[in-house]
């Protein structure tokens, strides 16, 4: 069994093309501390979501916009990341991670008597991990760094769901924090079984706001805290044949932490902590099968899950309820320094009610998203 191609080869062949819980888009993943030998990556994926429905208020004073159909609310989106490990001695290791770990990208079209037409969420960020990988022997290892990010928000809320929100807007500048990673992995070489355990810190920021409501500003100019999730990813490998890898992977991100209580909304609410945000705990899960045909040509198969609640009602800002994919990846190494890995992911998204306020507004069934990926590797 070769086991330096089965050690590698999960990573990167679906090229980062996830769609998961909460406002996960990069799985804040540091397989690449796993590689052998200095490597560098650059990773770019793009994402189409479909996500359509039909105005459904559970508010009686509505119901003469019921049945009007919605057209797309998902916005297409771009990722990029580049990945840098050295590999100082044979137990000593360092890596250097530049993604973009949460987004959102939504926005739901105007129609007749609309409901949440205007209503939508831009998220940005960018994070710069350093961890370094220390190995005991060919069985234990521990890592742990320090990750920067950024980020930065707008959201709108208009409709007549929102009575007199109906108009709102927010912008939230940009902001720097620190966290923490810190793991652990237990592997035999021989089989090319690996497991690690990896937590990641929540990152707290202090956002510059400002609001209005249909252009009149209510909120010229203040600070609203957030604070990103802690995670926790749980990752294994193992050979189960000669050329052949069984991969999977468990996360869990506590998306509920994540509120945005600002001073303008929560005035015009007369209340003190309501959120713009409504997310709810994540799990997502993985497993697939990986194998090599030749000495070039590589591929893989893997299926997902994603929950994020048992509740239906979520927030127009986000209207799905969890995930299902099923996605398919190829590599092809040019030489043993250079690797192109590419990727295609097909997302069911999970149906669901938008509810301002918990009031049912409009129901979003039959949903999806396709994604596409690639990798480019180099060793030296």
């Amino acid at each position: 069994m070769k086991t330096q191609f089965l050690a590698a080869m999960t990573f990167g062949l679906t090229a980062s093309v996830a769609h998961a819980g909460g406002l996960d888009r990069s799985g804040q993943a540091i397989d690449i501390l796993f590689e052998d030998g200095n490597v560098l990556q650059l990773t770019s994926s793009f994402t189409r979501p479909s996500i359509t429905g039909v105005q459904n208020s559970a508010n009686p004073a509505l119901s003469f916009g019921n049945g009007v159909g919605i057209g797309n609310v998902g916005q297409s989106f771009q990722t990029f990341g580049v990945a840098l490990k050295y590999q100082f001695t044979d137990a000593l290791s360092f890596a250097v991670i530049l993604d973009e770990p949460f987004g959102a990208d939504t926005a739901i079209p105007v129609v007749p008597n609309s409901f949440l037409g205007g209503t939508g969420a831009t998220v940005n960020s960018t994070a710069l991990t350093a961890v370094a990988r220390y190995k005991f022997n060919d069985r234990f290892s521990v890592h742990g760094g320090l990750r920067y990010q950024q980020i930065s928000a707008s959201v709108n809320l208009g409709g007549l769901a929102f009575g007199g929100l109906n108009g709102f807007s927010g912008t939230f500048g940009n902001d720097g924090g620190l966290g923490y990673v810190v793991g652990a992995a237990y592997e035999i070489p021989k089989i090319a079984l690996r497991v690690s355990l990896t937590y990641n810190s929540e990152i707290d920021h202090d956002l510059q706001t400002v609001e209005s409501i249909n252009g009149t500003v209510i909120n010229p100019g203040s600070i609203t805290p957030v604070t990103t999730p802690e995670s926790l990813n749980l990752a294994f490998q193992t050979g189960v044949a000669p050329n052949t890898l069984v991969f999977g992977s468990v996360r869990y991100a506590r998306n509920s932490t994540t509120q945005v209580a600002s001073a303008g909304f929560n005035g015009a609410l007369g209340t003190t902590n309501s959120s713009l945000t409504d997310l709810e705990d994540s799990l997502d899960y993985e497993i697939g099968i990986g194998r090599r045909f030749n000495d070039k040509w590589s591929g893989s198969l893997a299926i997902g899950y994603s929950t994020s609640g048992e509740d239906s009602l979520v927030s127009p800002l986000a209207p799905t309820n969890g995930s299902r994919y099923v996605s398919v990846g190829a590599k092809y190494d040019f030489s043993e320094k250079v690797s192109l890995s590419g990727g295609i992911r097909y997302t069911d998204l999970g149906n669901a009610t938008a509810a301002p306020g918990g009031v049912g507004a409009a129901t979003f069934d039959g949903n999806s998203a396709l994604s596409a990926g690639f990798r480019v590797s180099y060793k030296f």
